[in-house]
């Protein structure tokens, strides 16, 4: 009568199991073989390589570098220059006047002229400025007793002050009038209109003469 087995002692259950295991530990040994080969082969190549390399390293002789050339020193040379012979020469001067001790020599004065002012020279600052007979209130109570209020200025309310400029000659009258700098809607033209008919000034004056002189005049225009 055969013996049963139980069901936990029946090892072929288990057989696929081991083979697997079996089949694994067997690839793991054969890959840890082949890359052990591969390790020692580059192990070996560094080693050769770097031995290679020391030995070249060491049979190249070394270089050795020539000293500079010692720099020539050229001593000067001294040139003996003979002493220079004494030049002598007779020296004959001769004046067309004898001059003794008692000979008096007269000094020469030399006296600057003046310089000539041009005739036509106009000044602009003057040692004696020109101004109006009667003085300056008088000549500004003229220009308001001349002077027109410009319709168009009034219409526009156009107020300032117009400055003319002008010569004033040596006579005294006055020429060359310009507006230098206006306010326009026809101030400017009145303004030179009472200039050119104003009465003649005094002339200014330099170093006590007359002259030419250009004098700026503010005019005022304001509505009352």
């Amino acid at each position: 009568m055969e013996a049963k087995k139980t069901e936990k002692a029946d090892l072929t259950k288990k057989t696929g199991l081991f083979f697997s295991i079996g089949l694994l530990f067997t690839l793991a040994i054969a890959v840890m073989a082949f890359e052990w080969k591969s390790y020692d082969e580059q192990v070996d190549l560094l080693k050769g390589k770097s031995t290679n390399t020391f030995e070249e390293m060491i049979e190249v002789p070394p270089t050795e570098q020539p000293p500079p050339p010692a720099p020539v020193i050229q001593q000067p040379q001294i040139v003996e220059v003979p002493d220079e012979e004494e030049i002598k020469e007779d020296l004959n001067i001769k004046f067309d006047v004898e001059v003794t001790e008692d000979t008096k020599v007269e000094a020469v004065t030399v006296v600057a002229e003046e310089p000539k002012e041009e005739v036509d020279e106009i000044f602009t600052v003057v040692e004696e400025t020109a101004a109006p007979k009667g003085g300056m209130p008088a000549f500004y109570k003229y220009i308001g007793e001349k002077m027109k209020y410009p319709a168009q200025a009034r219409r526009m309310g156009v107020e300032g002050k117009v400055f003319v400029q002008f010569v004033i000659g040596k006579d005294g009258s006055i020429t060359d009038v310009k507006v230098i700098k206006g306010i326009g809607a026809g101030c400017d033209e009145e303004a030179a209109r009472v200039m050119q008919g104003a009465p003649a000034w005094n002339p200014g004056k330099q170093r006590g003469k007359a002259v030419k002189q250009r004098y700026t005049l503010p005019i005022q225009f304001k509505l009352g």
